[in-house]
């Protein structure tokens, strides 16, 4: 082998062992967040519908504070990221109450479906080796064109509108997902676990709450 290509070889070890350190220590907190969301979800199970949207805003505002409290590599992203799986938690909380209470069933579906979305996408992600920045930008302008299509929803009857979107968004959240995971390659910082942390939560929220419109939307 020449000193090039071990050079390389050192390298690619190297860049391996710290992507497998970063992905750990992000799945660590991906549990982490989930458990403080369900907590969070079962405390705020009964709130109103406004308290859920000024929730909502909170975990949007941690997740801003979150993006500063990264650059500093402290623990406070840690802790911010588990405020906002708390906050999210307890804005989702009477929505996922909801439909426990009238298709258990369904949510278990979903939790299921959920799981192995996530488990499939991620190995994609995670193990591909292509350059995936330009399917970011077309998994950020998807999901920008399809809040609007939800607000355009709220105003416009669309036959099958409801189905359209769920498809839609699961089939933008399982872009999102794989550059997600593949990012846990690229990054190579340990600071980056709690923002990645946060990203891989909410692909798995939204991806959760899809199927669960799915899979309601097919009993009624």
């Amino acid at each position: 082998m020449s000193y090039r290509g071990l050079l390389d070889d050192v390298q690619d070890r190297r860049t391996s062992g710290e992507s497998g350190v970063l992905f750990g220590s992000t799945m660590e907190l991906v549990a982490l967040t989930t458990g403080f969301f369900a907590l969070g979800a079962y405390i705020g199970r009964d709130l109103s519908a406004g308290w859920g949207l000024l929730f909502y805003v909170v975990s949007f505002g941690l997740l801003i504070a979150m993006r500063f409290a990264v650059r500093s590599e402290s623990m406070t992203s840690t802790w911010l990221l588990l405020a906002f799986g708390t906050a999210i938690g307890l804005g989702t909380g009477p929505t996922v109450a909801y439909y426990a209470n009238t298709d258990p069933a369904a949510v278990w579906e979903a939790g299921g479906a959920t799981a192995l979305f996530m488990a499939g996408l991620g190995l994609v992600g995670y193990s591909t080796k292509r350059d995936l920045a330009p399917l970011a930008r077309v998994g950020f302008w998807a999901l920008l064109a399809l809040i609007i299509y939800g607000v355009v929803m709220i105003f416009v009857q669309i036959p099958g509108g409801d189905l359209i979107y769920c498809v839609l968004g699961l089939g933008i959240f399982a872009l999102l997902t794989v550059v997600d995971f593949h990012r846990l390659r690229t990054v190579g910082r340990s600071s980056s676990a709690p923002l990645l942390a946060a990203s891989i939560f909410l692909d798995a929220l939204n991806v959760f709450l899809f199927f669960l419109r799915l899979f309601t939307r097919g009993r009624d």
